[in-house]
């Protein structure tokens, strides 16, 4: 059935009862679980004990950065080059209705109205610290849902090993895109573990309001401890894959942006050190922490890796 056609009639008048009722049960069934098999498998937990506590996630008592800086000064290059880009030139950007196309390796694809894919997940408010890959940082309060959740819920098969996300492309709504900045549409990925792990999101809001169109609405992703290129905004599409999916910095400059992107203060990008950041809102600069300060919780799954090559 069309997206169009499910956005213009209730659902249960357009598909017949017995479908209906699997649709929407196939997000269902996975929401009360805690990583379940699927998510052991990626992050590579079997023992009693060895989950994360959740209740110790997104909690910081860091300063958050000023909503308005937060909203104003960002990249989407999509809207242009300027940080005040976004704000000043995705008015015309439009969000409602939505949908997301999910894919590829998984027992259950299809394309799901936004609003059906967020009424099945536990909303979550996480308070994480942003670093961009231009030596800047904000600390940010999101609203959304465990990427894990969705995927639980969609159930990747045993090949599946990456997880690949593409930007929308709306060329007449997104004025960047028009000038050729970068090659889009924006397309990202991460490994499945990386994927499956609590601390990343699908945030749908900020500071409990929703996103704004400069910050990626109606949906992005949220990784805090890679640089923020890695949090690809306004998604339409999820794909499960086996082999490693391309990544628009990566392939626009890969000597400058590897793929993994993960916060190395000791791996310099080739133009600028990557040894310490400005904290929007903070006059002195302060030293870049590994992982973000997030490696207690992501560094063994880069164990035995060399983070420098895989930078």
């Amino acid at each position: 059935m069309p997206v169009n056609r499910l956005i213009e009639l209730p659902e249960e008048e357009v598909t017949p009862e017995e479908i209906y009722l699997n649709r929407r049960s196939f997000m269902k069934g996975a929401v009360a679980l805690t990583l379940g098999a699927v998510a052991s498998r990626a992050l590579g937990q079997s023992g009693e004990g060895s989950e994360i506590d959740l209740s110790e996630l997104g909690t910081t008592d860091e300063a958050l950065t000023d909503y308005e800086a937060v909203t104003t000064y960002n990249n989407f290059y999509e809207f242009g080059y300027e940080k005040s880009d976004p704000s000043r030139r995705s008015g015309d950007f439009v969000t409602e209705p939505w949908s997301i196309e999910i894919g590829g390796l998984v027992e259950q694809s299809g394309t799901f109205p936004l609003e059906e894919i967020v009424s099945q997940f536990e909303q979550v408010r996480r308070v994480y610290r942003l670093r961009c890959v231009e030596a800047w940082s904000m600390v940010i309060p999101w609203n959304g849902f465990m990427l894990r959740d969705l995927l639980e819920a969609v159930r990747p098969t045993p090949e599946a090993r990456f997880v690949a996300f593409e930007t929308v492309f709306r060329p007449e709504q997104m004025p960047g895109q028009r000038r050729g900045i970068l090659p889009f549409p924006y397309v990202e990925g991460l490994r499945l573990d990386e994927a499956m792990h609590p601390l990343t999101l699908l945030a749908t809001g900020l500071y409990d309001r929703p996103l704004k169109n400069a910050n990626g609405a109606p949906i992005r992703l949220v990784v805090p401890w890679k640089y923020g290129y890695k949090s690809i905004k306004s998604i339409v599409k999820i794909t499960l894959t086996a082999e490693q999916p391309p990544s628009t910095w990566n392939i626009y400059a890969p000597h400058e942006y590897g793929f993994y992107a993960n916060v190395n203060p000791n791996v310099d990008h080739p133009r600028w050190s990557q040894a310490s950041e400005r904290r929007i809102g903070e006059f002195r600069r302060r030293d870049t922490l590994m992982f973000n300060g997030y490696g207690d919780l992501v560094a063994d799954m880069y164990e035995g890796m060399d983070l420098v090559r895989n930078f």
